[in-house]
């Protein structure tokens, strides 16, 4: 209807890669982060989906070969509706839009209904794959060009031409692999020219078959090659494999809390894996500031202020900030830290440690201090919920005097993500990490809620369960009654080192 004025939203068509989310663009991710719609394509992982806001809409709008899915102009319906309903929407395509994405028609339909949208490009197939494979495209001599074709139809291609092309690379072309034979050979190409078909490649259950035009149809009879690349030419005898990154083929479940990002995740990516997110704390204020607010209050009166979190150190200087105050509150107050990653938390506010222990855990605090306890005043901002028992006791047994207060509470969520459910009850799940006794206490409790009649123990049989430090490690061992690797150095560092080593052996 002319004349009406709608909302602003924006729609993204935007490249999801070959699969995993190690694969987006950093672009992409950042976006992600900020859907409001998620329409998504059969080919894109599931994983991706834990990287958009948990009220994100999402619409599955894949099409497969033979099975009934949404029609393009239902897809361009649903993209202009939210559009000017004011939504920030995201098309996520598998692979690059512009490559067989059928992109265009929904880039029309935004422009006439005049939507704003943006494209985000991502990896192709086309690409990657064939390098995954430890193929060049392209090598001087051998493969001067190389060409990207659909198989979807082959009768509608030019055969004649694309025969004399040095390499080709073909995609969805599963099901008339015979047919594309005997029509490049038709047209002057040689039968014992060389192919590669790449199946799920970039996924851990990659596989890749090498052969000729002459036989590739014995090794692949019976197979579904769906979804693959195929690569044909002189470049396919070139192949060398790289080799693979450590935790490469390993789905590794990160336990961690709500709402926060994980740069462990980062890590773990890094050296191959497949990560899924799993919260298993939900961090928040506590139920009452009043014994905090009292502390800040009397800061002066304290010899030290002891943090054993991140969460511990965000909140106590955020609140110090809520009164008004700062960092000079504690001119006369040493800060002992517990943890690598507390002491980086604590220097982004511009503060450095005074003691931090050695082995990086709590209880090596109390035998290590730097000072006589006797007399010393301590100020202990914990969790809300339970907090370190141990050192409060080993303080108090030294005549030190502890003042415990809530400065955040974590609590376990209500359900386990449906999508991590799915990976353990399908045994798609190699490790399961834990950074604290919370997450793996949790963990439990959350998989209790989803087992029915199967107990934990049996879910996790294959499954290895793998622990940042001893503390941990103790929980583990009450609740599964094992522990399978365990860091030497109590950090997410040494926890990757730790799986690192574990998967040598």
């Amino acid at each position: 209807m002319s004349g009406v004025v709608y909302p602003r939203g924006k729609v993204y068509l935007l490249g999801a890669g070959i699969g995993q989310s190690s694969f987006l663009t950093l672009q992409a991710r950042a976006i992600l982060a900020t859907a409001e719609v998620l329409l998504y394509d059969a080919l894109v992982d599931s994983q991706i989906f834990s990287l958009v806001p948990k009220t994100c809409v999402l619409v599955d709008v894949g099409k497969r070969g033979g099975q009934p899915g949404a029609e393009q102009n239902q897809i361009n319906r649903i993209l202009v509706n939210y559009c000017q309903e004011g939504k920030r929407v995201i098309r996520l395509k598998s692979g690059d839009p512009g490559v067989f994405g059928r992109v265009y028609p929904e880039m029309l339909a935004l422009k006439r209904a005049g939507c704003d949208f943006e494209l985000i490009t991502g990896i192709s197939s086309a690409l990657a794959a064939p390098l995954l494979a430890g193929i060049p495209l392209t090598e001087k001599d051998i493969s001067r060009c190389f060409a990207v074709l659909s198989a979807h139809d082959p009768e509608s291609l030019d055969w004649s031409a694309l025969a004399k092309i040095d390499t080709l690379v073909l995609l969805m072309a599963g099901q008339s692999l015979g047919q594309i034979i005997e029509k490049l050979c038709q047209n002057g190409r040689n039968i014992h020219d060389s192919i590669a078909i790449i199946r799920q490649a970039g996924r851990k259950d990659q596989q890749i078959w090498r052969g000729t035009l002459e036989n590739i149809l014995a090794q692949t009879a019976g197979v579904s090659l769906s979804p693959s690349i195929m690569v044909i030419g002189q470049v396919v005898d070139l192949a060398i494999m790289s080799s693979p990154p450590p935790l490469g083929g390993k789905t590794i479940v990160i336990t961690r809390a709500a709402e926060q990002t994980s740069q462990f995740s980062e890590i773990l990516q890094n050296q191959g894996a497949e990560v899924l997110e799993m919260p298993a704390l939900e961090i928040r204020p506590p139920d009452r500031w009043q014994g905090l607010d009292d502390a800040i209050a009397q800061l002066q009166e304290f010899d030290w202020l002891i943090l054993t979190s991140a969460n511990a150190v965000n909140f106590f200087f955020d609140r110090l900030t809520f009164w008004g105050k700062d960092a000079r509150a504690l001119a006369t107050v040493k800060i002992a830290v517990v943890g690598k990653k507390t002491s980086q938390v604590l220097h982004s506010r511009g503060l450095k440690a005074d003691f931090i222990p050695g082995d990086f855990v709590a209880d090596a605090l109390v035998n290590e201090f730097p000072d006589p306890i006797r007399g010393q005043k301590f100020l202990f901002p914990r969790v809300e919920t339970g907090g370190r028992e141990v050192l409060v006791k080993e303080l108090t047994a030294k005549a030190g005097q502890v003042t415990e207060v809530a400065a955040y509470y974590s609590g376990c969520p209500a359900r386990m993500d449906s999508q991590i459910w799915e990976a353990f009850r399908d045994e798609k799940v190699d490790i399961v990490t834990f950074a604290s006794s919370k997450t793996v206490q949790n963990f439990y409790q959350l998989l209790l809620q989803e087992t029915a009649e199967l107990s934990v123990n049996s879910l996790l049989e294959k499954v290895c369960l793998a622990s940042i430090g001893p503390q941990t490690s103790k929980t583990c061992q009450e609740l599964f009654g094992r522990v399978d690797i365990e860091a030497r150095e109590y950090t997410l560092e040494g926890l990757t080192s730790a799986l690192i080593e574990s998967s040598k052996t």
